[in-house]
């Protein structure tokens, strides 16, 4: 890298400076920098000198360098004389504010319309203070309505009553799970036909309290996903205290979809609650080809067959153990939203107040809540009940996503006739019923 400490300034002659202050007047000071190859600046500071006749002290040098070399005699030249009041320009200002456009409301627009067919455009905008361009534009936007082709400017609510209802609908989406976040609430307003974009929703949120929870984040490697539904189950507990009394929640969780098939709460990791949870989804869902759970003694047995693992062979399942979190990691990343959307919100009174929480809430999760990892506008039951591109479809055109699944379009496998090793097998809602080997 150069030594910046070693170059000069470049010096300007007095002729320099009167032909830049020449072609400022005649083209802008920009214009004049731009053309000449001098900086904006000392062609500013010229113009100053040349308009009030007060040399600035001293030299004016080209910025970019640390070190200046005094200016000669030949290159400190008098300053121009200053001009006639008449020739004087004004000074320009380096700096200009930006400005702001004005939000007219639509009765404004209908009087200022009213002026403009009463003295012409030209005199109504002076008179108005509004720029011809503008009225020009309402003239044909009305003109266009008037023809059915667009909305009328001078019609509808104005635009704070806009803001106000849309800062009202991202506030009382907020309100329904405030365990949401802004991209959430974002996306649960879409999937309605409600276009915002997550910048507005995080200023209205935090406008009314909303403070981002501290999450800790990991890498996670190996990603996976199911190609089907019920092609793969997630199983695992969740450990919580319920005014000193712990709670096991276990979710049974569709691999594909997110979907809860099934669910239960006990006082103790128990092989009974995995059992019955899982025949329980099995018989409104169908049966999945494998699950997947931890080590723990609900679920494994390292010694031997767990009772679990029979059901499983009973039913033709095959059996996945994780061997570390991120395998499970669905049911991970489950368990910590359960965690922000519903225990941290509701203090529980007792266990039972926790199972009647439970049932609304794994409801709501499956077919009102958008999931990001389903592509932000779609809930379980879209993937689960195979209707994602209807949903989306509907989403595009503006109509917004149905409120529940249709589970009448649901087809499930309750009657199978299957060949396992040459031997035929009966099953009757996910359960063998008959085996020629028994």
């Amino acid at each position: 890298m150069a030594d910046r400490t070693k170059q000069t300034r470049r010096q300007y002659t007095a002729d320099e400076k009167k032909r830049a202050v020449a072609l400022a007047k005649e083209k802008g000071v920009c214009a004049a920098a731009h053309e000449l190859g001098i900086p904006q600046s000392n062609v500013s500071k010229w113009w100053a000198v040349a308009a009030t006749g007060v040399e600035p002290s001293g030299p004016v040098l080209e910025p970019g360098t640390t070190e200046a070399v005094a200016p000669t005699a030949s290159a400190s030249p008098p300053a121009p004389p200053a001009p006639t009041p008449t020739e004087a320009p004004t000074k320009p200002s380096p700096m200009r504010r930006a400005r702001v456009a004005k939000v007219y409301t639509p009765t404004q627009i209908a009087q200022a319309l009213e002026r403009v067919a009463a003295i012409g455009v030209r005199p109504a905008a002076k008179e108005l203070g509004i720029s011809r361009n503008a009225l020009r534009d309402w003239e044909r936007k009305v003109q266009k309505a008037a023809k059915g082709e667009g909305v009328a400017p001078t019609s509808g609510p104005d635009p704070k009553t806009i803001e106000q209802r849309r800062d009202a609908s991202i506030l009382s989406e907020w309100r329904k799970q405030q365990g949401l976040g802004p991209s959430q609430i974002r996306n649960q307003l879409r999937r309605a036909g409600t276009k915002v974009s997550v910048h507005t929703v995080r200023r209205v949120m935090e406008e009314a309290g909303y403070r981002p929870p501290k999450v800790e984040r990991r890498d996670h490697t190996g990603d996976y996903e199911a190609l089907r539904p019920n092609q793969l189950w997630h199983m695992d507990f969740l450990h919580r205290y319920v005014h000193g009394q712990k709670v096991f929640v276990l979710a049974l969780i569709d691999d594909y979809s997110r979907f809860v098939t099934g669910w239960a709460l006990d006082d103790a990791e128990r092989a009974d609650a995995v059992i019955g949870a899982f025949e329980g989804a099995v018989q409104r869902h169908g049966r999945p080809e494998a699950v997947m759970s931890d080590g723990g003694s609900a679920f494994w047995a390292w010694k031997g067959s767990s009772r679990f693992t029979r059901i499983l062979e009973e039913y033709g399942v095959d059996q996945l153990i994780a061997t570390t979190p991120e395998l499970n990691g669905k049911s991970e990343v489950f368990n910590a939203n359960i965690q922000k959307e519903l225990f941290n919100r509701i203090t529980f009174s007792d266990v039972g107040d926790l199972r009647r929480h439970l049932g609304p809430h794994f409801s709501w999760y499956n077919h009102h809540r958008t999931h990001h990892a389903l592509g932000g506008l779609l809930v379980p039951a879209d993937r689960f009940y195979g209707r994602s591109e209807e949903v989306l479809a509907r989403i595009e055109a503006g109509g917004g996503a149905p409120d529940s699944a249709d589970l009448t379009l649901r087809t499930l496998d309750l009657f199978r006739v299957v060949s396992h090793r040459g031997k035929p097998e009966i099953w009757l809602m996910g359960r063998k019923i008959f085996d020629a080997k028994e």
